[in-house]
């Protein structure tokens, strides 16, 4: 495990006991972090170190709550239970798989969820062959991902010729579909502290390795009904995949992995609202379903939606109705998701927004009021494009409108630009000590991107020739520009004005 700050490897035993004195862990990708946060929050609710009602859970994030239980736990199994390796009962992984890794099996890189592509393996990856060894402690933060994340689709194996033909079909990991907020202290310690969700319940099963379980684990035959999670250490270390690694040996001499088996996992039945806590929700089509991230709308125009979950408080005990009982405690909260279109892997998104109990109202409302005033400044950019595209083809093919109204078209620029200015909005407005000055930074928030829009078309319109036509198309569309930005229609930030 990588740490942030000094940027050490520590084993997850240090990272328990000593967890008030490291900044956080930090993988390989966003994705990465939020699974291992997912492991050693599965070991607290194993060892029982966890706060058992909201009260002692308002004391162990106030009066820091003892985790070295945990590491104590941890370090009294015996030594093959945490071996990556073991024969039988190989660490998080599917021993049955054994018979088949050497001929069904690929290179390392199948194992890390950005170096796979597209999750239909049917298809010739040649790629995947390389047998490039993949450091051990890579190898288990890389399996702890594809166990939360791990996206859908068609596995290498043949499920006919091994287990069973359902071995190859891959589901996705509870994760993978939705928005993940993590609400992030100042040191491992109060990180994990906050996301503990308070139960005196059963912790259920520990899923340490597929060959050992209370009860047995699901076959490949035939595809089986979802099992019930059955406690809060079974939630958070669910085995998503059958995975099985190859040991090896890298040049250094440190311990490796050249060779993995992936294929289906456990399956789930839907989670209850109390086993998504930090779930985010929106209404789609009349349907409240948790936030999805999206490879055209970034995280921080969701911003409001975060905040709402904060403020709204009928919505039940959950992750955002205990943060809003920590008065005078400002924190951050940490959003992450995989996007994945159909069966490929394009990207993790994450974004951070400030939080300060008892400000969620005001942070509600600049989140609202600034995704209001950027999805007008972008309306602008379009019709001054639309303008523009008018005076430019007067004669247009229409196969071609699309394509030449693009060229004008500044809102890609301005959404990418947005994101900053948006911020620090929302990090004013944590600092604000009154309305006055939470409308004071929106006003110099909705100036700044409207000045960066007006930057954005005058470059757009660069490309145009210098001729009467040309000058006309620009002149035109920068007046639309100006009119629409404080038009009867702009928000009250953009035209001066204050409700």
């Amino acid at each position: 495990m990588t740490t942030a700050g000094e940027s050490t490897s520590v084993t997850l035993v240090h990272a328990l006991r000593y967890a008030d004195d490291l900044l956080g862990v930090s993988g390989g990708t966003a994705g990465e972090s939020v699974a291992l946060l997912e492991y050693l929050l599965g070991i607290c609710y194993a060892s029982e170190t966890c706060p058992s009602t909201v009260d002692d859970w308002i004391g162990w994030v106030v009066e820091g709550g003892p985790l070295p239980g945990a590491a104590d736990w941890l370090e009294s199994r015996p030594d093959g239970h945490w071996d990556l390796f073991d024969r039988e009962e190989p660490l998080g992984q599917n021993a049955l798989l054994a018979p088949y890794l050497d001929v069904y099996g690929a290179g390392p890189a199948q194992l890390v969820i950005e170096q796979a592509g597209d999750y239909n393996q049917f298809f010739d990856h040649h790629h995947l062959e390389h047998p490039a060894p993949l450091p051990a402690d890579a190898a288990f933060r890389a399996m702890l991902t594809q166990h939360a994340y791990g996206p859908g689709g068609r596995a290498r194996i043949s499920g006919k010729e091994t287990l069973g033909p359902t071995l190859t079909n891959l589901a996705a990991g509870r994760l993978g579909t939705r928005i993940r907020v993590v609400a992030l202290g100042k040191t491992l310690g109060d990180t994990l502290r906050l996301n503990l969700v308070p139960t005196d319940d059963a912790p259920g099963r520990f899923n340490r390795t597929w060959t050992k379980a209370p009860q047995p684990r699901r076959g490949f035959l035939t595809k089986p009904p979802g099992r019930r999670v059955d406690g809060a250490a079974d939630l958070h270390t669910v085995l998503g995949r059958s995975i099985l690694m190859r040991p090896a040996v890298a040049e250094d001499g440190t311990p490796a992995v050249d060779r993995v088996l992936l294929a289906a996992g456990e399956l789930l039945e839907p989670l209850a609202a109390h086993q998504m806590q930090d779930a985010v929700y929106e209404v789609s089509n009349g349907t409240k379903k948790p936030l999805r991230p999206s490879a055209s709308r970034a995280l921080w125009r969701e911003a409001h939606a975060l905040y709402a979950a904060v403020a709204d408080r009928d919505h039940g005990p959950d992750l955002y109705d205990r943060l809003a009982r920590l008065s005078g405690r400002r924190l951050n909260l940490w959003a992450v998701g995989l996007i994945a279109k159909q069966t490929a892997v394009l990207t993790w998104v994450s974004d951070t927004f400030p939080f300060v109990p008892g400000r969620e109202a005001d942070l509600r409302y600049a989140a609202e009021r600034g995704s209001l005033v950027a999805e007008h400044v972008a309306s602008c950019l379009s019709r001054a494009a639309f303008v523009a595209w008018t005076v430019t083809y007067p004669n247009p093919k229409p196969a071609d409108k699309s394509g030449q109204i693009a060229r004008f078209d500044a809102s890609p620029e301005h959404w990418a630009h947005t994101a900053e200015p948006f911020h620090v909005l929302l990090a004013e407005t944590a600092e604000a000590e009154n309305e006055e000055q939470v409308d004071g930074a929106l006003v110099e928030y909705a100036v700044v991107i409207a000045e960066a829009a007006g930057r954005f078309l005058r470059h757009r319109l660069d490309s145009l020739p210098p001729n009467s036509r040309g000058f006309q198309a620009r002149a035109q569309a920068i007046r639309r520009l100006e009119s629409d930005l404080t038009g009867p229609k702009a928000p009250d930030e953009l035209t001066g004005e204050r409700k």
